[in-house]
């Protein structure tokens, strides 16, 4: 008796000897996915960021965190002053960055000198504000979003956040939340 083989038959003989169509390559994980920054709701206090000494992280139950127990708060203090946070990720080569955070603002000026810069600088790109926040931001929480685009090579990327605030116009207070860093 003669045994007779398709081509169906045979391929599928194959497939269940090496297991896979693929020739026993397993998939990797995509480089360019998920969240890549430590600490983005502040809940671990300024840990993975770098923080002037007003910038207060902590929770109230009169001004909530957007999530979890923590957030960062640059004062109101009607004094002239700046304060500044920031960090900085690495970003593979081949990925886009996207920056989301979330700012609420309480205030009791009535023009606007006061104000929230919010900037992303990215390896080989000039510095620049994306987002310049004042008391319009209004009470509650509201989210922002920034991106770096994609490149050919690994760059880092530094988001910040400098408030400047002029005395005698009343106090103003920009809380920061979930600052999450995420690959796509």
């Amino acid at each position: 008796m003669r045994a007779f083989v398709t081509t169906a038959s045979a391929a599928a003989l194959l497939l269940l000897g090496t297991g896979s169509a693929s020739h026993g390559q397993q998939a990797a994980d995509p480089p360019c996915s998920g969240q890549i920054h430590a600490n983005p709701g502040f809940e671990q206090g300024t840990t993975d960021w770098t923080a002037g000494p007003r910038i207060v992280v902590f929770g109230d139950a009169n001004r909530p965190a957007h999530t979890g127990n923590a957030y960062a708060s640059f004062a109101g203090l009607d004094v002239t002053h700046r304060d500044l946070l920031r960090t900085t990720v690495t970003v593979p080569a081949n990925c886009d960055l996207t920056v989301r955070f979330w700012v609420r603002t309480t205030t009791t000026e009535t023009n606007r000198s006061d104000y929230l810069n919010v900037g992303l600088a990215v390896t080989g790109i000039p510095p620049k504000t994306r987002f310049s926040l004042a008391f319009d931001g209004g009470a509650q929480w509201r989210q922002y979003s920034m991106s770096t685009g994609t490149a050919t090579t690994e760059r880092t990327a530094t988001a910040s956040f400098l408030a400047s605030e002029t005395a005698g116009n009343g106090t103003t207070a920009f809380d920061v939340d979930d600052v999450t860093f995420t690959l796509g």
